[in-house]
């Protein structure tokens, strides 16, 4: 089973102090603040992160699905747009919201959109994020 990791590290204080993340791979590594994640600065976020995490499983997900179906798809594209805000419970992510596009021969689209909303169920990031509305719009090329 794979293991994979990712470290963070926070000097100061929350408002004024700074955060870099870093892959475990390598692949990147950058700042993030307090203006990244709640406001408009530079740098990434957790939720950020998450979207594109998010949005590559379930990509290769509904690649899986379909090539698994009999139509490999030329092209699957998808968009996740994770929402972040204060709660009386203080800040939560609220919901997640996919959006994705495919170029599939040989199906229709209400085949491709089937076959999306069993990827969103499926996907192991989606399984992980359950306690968050997850909502899925399709549109088939």
């Amino acid at each position: 089973m794979a293991s994979r990791t990712a470290d963070a590290e926070w000097k100061g204080d929350l408002k004024s102090g700074q955060g870099s993340v870093r892959l475990g791979s390598g692949a990147y590594q950058g700042p993030y603040s307090f203006k990244s994640r709640f406001e408009e600065g530079t740098g990434t976020n957790p939720e950020e992160l998450i979207a594109a995490a998010h949005a590559g499983c379930f990509s290769m997900a509904l690649s899986a699905a379909l090539t698994e179906a009999g139509h490999p798809p030329t092209r699957i594209h998808t968009t996740a747009k994770v929402t972040f805000g204060p709660t009386p419970n203080g800040p939560e992510i609220s919901k997640i919201e996919l959006e994705t596009e495919g170029s599939v021969p040989g199906i229709d689209a209400a085949t491709f959109e089937k076959t999306a909303n069993g990827a969103k169920q499926n996907c192991p990031v989606s399984k992980a994020l359950k306690a968050v509305e997850i909502t899925l719009r399709t549109k088939f090329v």
